[in-house]
């Protein structure tokens, strides 16, 4: 994953959506996403609707929209100056996307960081209708 584009990119926060396919029951692998390099700060990440409204339009074309197995899965943003967990407005976020009036039961919360221009840290966090968030293992 490209966590800064661009030299300004390492400061300021970019993200965007993440598009999985499920392997397994409760077993998703990331096999896309949209990144927007132009929203962000140096403490905040709001995503463009516009622009990730396309990039799943394509995915969803590309996988023949068998969205049983291929779809949004959440969103991604990076730390580039806090750790690779949830802040306040993070967890506010997530659960106001999964409490609220669309049809989403869950969605994924990924964090990145980079760290020495060399180590990438990263973090996950499951937002579900009515619940707690969790902590979510991953494999790269």
């Amino acid at each position: 994953m490209r966590v800064g584009a661009s030299r300004e990119g390492c400061s300021l926060e970019i993200g965007g959506i993440l598009m999985g396919e499920q392997v397994a029951p409760d077993h998703f692998r990331i096999v896309d996403f949209s990144v927007d390099e132009t929203t962000g700060t140096a403490a905040h990440f709001v995503r463009s609707p516009d622009h990730h409204a396309q990039a799943l339009d394509i995915f969803f074309r590309k996988t023949g929209s068998d969205f049983k197995r291929f779809n949004y899965l959440g969103e991604w943003h990076s730390h580039p100056s806090f750790p690779v967990r949830p802040s306040h407005e993070d967890v506010i976020s997530m659960q106001s996307l999964v409490n609220g009036e669309r049809d989403i039961d869950f969605s994924a919360l990924l964090i990145v960081r980079l760290r020495y221009f060399l180590h990438l840290e990263a973090a996950a966090y499951m937002f579900v209708r009515r619940a707690a968030p969790a902590n979510v293992a991953l494999t790269i």
